[in-house]
């Protein structure tokens, strides 16, 4: 069955590149010119990702990141403007996965789509060893269903930040480079951007912090990346 992408964008002349180039690569590709229709195609077309421009009519893209966070974890890759760094960011911290910026190479959107699409399927095929992993404090990684439990409670987190705590914790202890987390979480086999790690551990970091001040602490070591202490 062909993986299902969802365009966003209310630029007639991005969409049609866009879905040009995703059929080419054989994708199904769903199209919505605004926020409403995104948020409509994204419950009734189950998209496996969503390539999300920020600046659309009716809701706009930021709003629709973060109404899709609250239901699901599918892949989201924004699609900002050059100039739009706060939106950038808050994107990034509201749950998306990545972002491009326009003018966009569509080559190197296309690696990051796969990149994204590879690291989902690899976790639903269970790569990932079927076990249970402890942490410190009555934090506790149930691989099989992917969940995190805090004593009796459930984390929400998404799948990127679930992959995220996974590797940390499995390298307690170690200094992680953001380029080895970018490769390994995110999938990436080539330079990205570092500031989607920067704002996935924020969000991390938050999420635990709200369930228990036992859990240990992600420690940001200065020009080379994170560290889990417990």
């Amino acid at each position: 069955m062909k993986q299902r992408i969802l365009v966003v964008d209310d630029e007639p002349a991005v969409r049609d590149l866009l879905t040009y180039n995703l059929r080419k690569a054989d994708y199904e590709v769903l199209v919505a010119p605004d926020g409403q229709e995104a948020l409509r195609l994204s419950r009734e077309g189950s998209p496996d990702l969503i390539l999300l421009d920020l600046m659309i009519p009716e809701v706009d893209g930021l709003d629709v990141c973060r109404e899709l966070r609250k239901t699901s974890d599918v892949p989201i890759i924004m699609i900002t403007a050059r100039g739009e760094e706060i939106d950038r960011v808050v994107g990034l911290e509201l749950g998306a996965d990545d972002y491009v910026t326009k003018p966009f190479s569509v080559r190197e959107l296309m690696a990051r789509i796969k990149a994204v699409l590879r690291r989902v399927e690899s976790n639903d095929k269970g790569s990932v060893p079927s076990s249970l992993l402890h942490g410190p404090g009555d934090l506790q990684i149930d691989l099989d269903s992917r969940t995190v439990l805090v004593g009796d409670a459930t984390l929400n987190l998404t799948r990127l930040e679930f992959d995220l705590l996974y590797h940390l914790l499995s390298n307690a202890g170690r200094v992680l480079p953001r380029e080895r987390l970018l490769e390994q979480v995110w999938g990436y086999d080539f330079a990205g951007d570092t500031r989607a790690v920067d704002s996935a551990i924020k969000r991390l970091r938050a999420k635990l912090r709200v369930a228990s001040e036992d859990i240990g602490a992600i420690e940001s070591v200065r020009g080379v990346g994170y560290r889990f202490n417990g």
